[in-house]
C-alpha cells in the first residue's frame, strides 16, 4: 500500500504519494478563508491509474476537513465528478 502524505503551509496544501519533488500522485488546494479549501488539482501518474489512487486522496482530504471542521469548494473537474456522484461526502460541500 502506497502511503499518502500531507503538507500544508497555511495557504495551499496537497495529499500526495511519492517524494518531494517526483509525486506519483497529488491533489492540491488552496486555503479560502479559515474554514474552507478550494481543491484545485489532482494529477495521478499512468503507473497507478486504474487503482483508485485519486479517490484515496480525497478520502484523505475529505477526512483532514472532517477533522478541522472547515468546507471544500472543489474546482478541480476529478474531485467534482466524485462529489456530484457521492452523496456521502455532502456534509462538508461549501454551497
Amino acid at each position: 500500500m502506497l502511503e499518502i502524505k500531507h503538507k500544508d503551509d497555511g495557504k495551499n496544501g496537497k495529499f500526495y504519494i511519492g517524494e518531494e519533488g517526483h509525486y506519483l500522485a497529488e491533489m492540491t488546494y488552496t486555503w479560502a478563508g479559515n474554514d474552507k479549501i478550494i481543491i484545485d488539482h489532482t494529477t495521478v501518474e499512468d503507473e497507478l491509474r486504474g487503482e483508485g489512487v485519486g479517490r484515496k486522496l480525497l478520502d484523505n482530504l475529505v477526512e483532514f476537513a472532517r477533522q478541522k471542521k472547515i468546507f471544500v469548494i472543489p474546482l478541480c473537474p476529478f474531485a467534482k465528478s466524485v462529489f456530484d456522484k457521492d452523496q456521502s461526502i455532502h456534509d462538508i460541500l461549501f454551497s
